[in-house]
């Protein structure tokens, strides 16, 4: 007998499981390029870089040495005992090894450069930024929220694998 057309709920269902094995699978390819390429996010909570990245964005930043940063790129100093800063270079100079750089900086919505210059060996370049996305990430961090995507996950994974029973007229003849 010609099988019939399955029910929406089942359809649904199979692209709800695609949709979040496609987020895993982006999930896995995010955290081997975080390792292997030194990529990491960070949030902006203030405005000192607008209108470039406004406050509530989360820019994607990459390692590199001093050596390769140029006056203009927008970087991420980290300092020590404080909060990582992320303006734009306004200057560079050579530091007292081949490999540190002396860089003065400042954010596109400050009208000076940052009161202090900065030493550094390494810092982290914006490669891009998209606006707004801070809270909805800051937010997959609360306890509830991973709670409850845990159990929403677990829910469709039983659904989809749970046994059905046998439609009327597609039941093997004995």
């Amino acid at each position: 007998m010609p099988r019939r057309g399955r029910g929406i709920g089942r359809m649904l269902g199979d692209v709800l499981l695609w949709i979040a094995a496609l987020g895993g699978v982006v999930c896995i390819v995010l955290v081997i390029l975080a390792f292997t390429a030194h990529i990491t996010l960070i949030m902006f909570s203030t405005g000192s870089m607008s209108p470039t990245i406004p406050a509530g964005s989360v820019a994607v930043v990459q390692r590199v040495p001093a050596a390769e940063v140029e006056v203009g790129d927008v970087v991420t100093v980290d300092r020590a005992g404080e909060l990582p800063i992320t303006h734009r270079v306004t200057s560079i100079s050579g530091g007292e090894s081949s490999a540190e750089r002396v860089i003065t900086m400042r954010g596109d919505a400050n009208a000076a450069d940052d009161p202090f210059p900065y030493s550094v060996t390494s810092v982290r370049i914006v490669l891009f930024s998209v606006p707004g996305i801070a809270t909805v990430i800051a937010g997959m961090g609360n306890p509830l929220v991973l709670g409850g995507l845990t159990a929403a996950a677990t829910v469709l994974v039983v659904w989809a694998f749970w046994p059905r029973s046998p439609r009327r007229g597609e039941a093997g003849v004995t």
